[in-house]
């Protein structure tokens, strides 16, 4: 198999799973820190004539990640490509499932089993009343209906936000600062939220720094994510 990846999550999930079958990837796929594949642009403008180039039996895509034009236009060039959807964390087991059988991998690697067990041994963090920026410069949130949104939720986090009727709405800071969480949940991607910059702007509110990758990510850092979530959570109540 050679296999192009279009997804961060998937591009590790492949990689550490089944070696050897990756031969592209973004330049937004940081993991693992030595993969070394020919790089084919973002995940909102991949090089589609250099994806083509690498004869690829088959291309990863998301249907968040990446832009319908894009995927048509690799379907166009007569490549095959697998598109995902995930936004709760049961989908992302399946969907992983469905790209490691198509990448010829493991159906269930260890590391999945080891994650869906760390989920269902999750004792909640406590109970939070959330906001959870995802960008400022404008400020955008987390909505309805995201994969992040449902792990949050099975840590004991209710977004204040989840009822919204857009996935990630634009809000001003003032209404975000008048809907009165009692914590806010800064990832450092994609907006690199970091202590300096970030909960300045919610003064007297406890600010829960994260890794993004943890929240955001559907891959072999699901394993780890419950515990370390957990503990940003708690320690942002210290």
């Amino acid at each position: 198999m050679r296999v192009v990846s279009l997804v961060p999550s998937l591009t590790e999930t492949v990689a550490v799973t089944a070696p050897g079958v990756l031969v592209g990837a973004t330049d937004w796929c940081t993991h693992p820190a030595d993969l070394d594949v020919v790089r084919v642009g973002g995940t909102k403008n991949p090089d589609v004539p250099a994806i083509t180039a690498l004869r690829p039996d088959l291309v990863l895509a998301n249907e968040e990640e990446n832009r319908a034009p894009d995927i048509a236009a690799l379907r166009a060039a007569g490549l095959d490509v697998l598109v995902t959807e995930i936004r709760t964390l049961d989908q992302a087991i399946r969907e992983l499932e469905r790209v490691l059988a198509a990448c010829g991998g493991p159906r269930r690697p260890r590391w999945l089993d080891e994650a869906e067990a760390a989920w269902d041994a999750l004792t909640p963090a406590g109970t939070y009343t959330a906001v959870v920026p995802i960008w400022r410069r404008p400020w955008m949130v987390l909505g309805c209906d995201t994969f992040a949104g449902d792990l949050l939720a099975r840590l004991g986090v209710r977004n204040l936000y989840a009822d919204h009727p857009e996935r990630y709405p634009r809000l001003p800071l003032d209404e975000l600062r008048a809907a009165a969480p009692g914590l806010v949940v800064l990832p450092d991607e994609p907006y690199r939220f970091a202590p300096d910059d970030g909960p300045e702007a919610f003064p007297g509110t406890a600010a829960a720094l994260v890794d993004g990758r943890l929240l955001t990510w559907y891959g072999p850092s699901l394993a780890e994510a419950p515990r370390a979530l957990a503990r940003a959570l708690r320690a942002a109540h210290r």
